[in-house]
């Protein structure tokens, strides 16, 4: 799948270039409007996204927040306990790490009211373990559904870019569920060749 990567940076060969070279420091979010790679995973690596109703929970904010604050969707993959995502904040009222904060706590809700309220034949032992985390961390609420890590990685070069755009793709190959990225359903590897795709990726019209 390089070719999509590549078929990418030709998009917009002269955004990587105009972006400050503006390493994070450590796994905190310098640049708070430059393409991140973040990483976003479930406590105890719970399999929450084996079913389709939590991954559609994931789609629909991404969409939320690419209307309501014009989050700009790079390349991303829903995998069994984690995302990855390259995303940017354009400048303006949000900030990266706002975005990222508010679309963690308002998926974390929605995951819990559907646990809770839908079908769920392992709803005791995701409910356990959500409220042993969140006491674990002295969590003011009942339940912690997202690790507090985000791991963002300022993507400062087109070579790095192309690097952390082709993990995304190759997540789902690599966990020998698919043969071909493009066969992944929740993954921009899958939206770049569907008629119907789940997100609208900026940077490729």
């Amino acid at each position: 799948m390089l070719f999509l990567c590549r078929l990418c940076l030709a998009l917009f060969p002269n955004f990587l270039e105009k972006m400050q070279i503006n390493s994070s420091e450590g796994f905190k979010i310098g640049n708070q409007h430059n393409l991140h790679f973040i990483t976003s995973t479930i406590v105890d690596w719970v399999d929450l996204f084996t079913r389709q109703a939590y991954r559609d929970i994931i789609i629909d904010n991404f969409r939320f927040y690419q209307q309501q604050r014009s989050l700009e969707v790079y390349a991303y993959v829903i995998m069994s306990n984690h995302l990855h995502f390259i995303v940017r904040q354009p400048e303006g009222q949000w900030k990266l790490s706002d975005t990222i904060r508010d679309f963690k706590k308002m998926t974390a809700k929605l995951i819990i009211e559907r646990v809770l309220n839908e079908p769920e034949s392992r709803r005791d032992w995701i409910i356990h373990r959500f409220q042993w985390n969140a006491r674990q961390r002295n969590n003011r609420g009942a339940h912690q559904v997202w690790t507090d890590d985000n791991h963002p990685e300022e993507l400062w070069s087109r070579e790095f870019f192309e690097q952390k755009c082709n993990y995304i793709h190759m997540n789902p190959v690599r966990a020998c569920l698919v043969e071909e990225p493009q066969h992944w359903r929740y993954s921009s590897a899958s939206d770049l060749v569907n008629n119907t795709p789940l997100l609208k990726l900026h940077g490729w019209d």
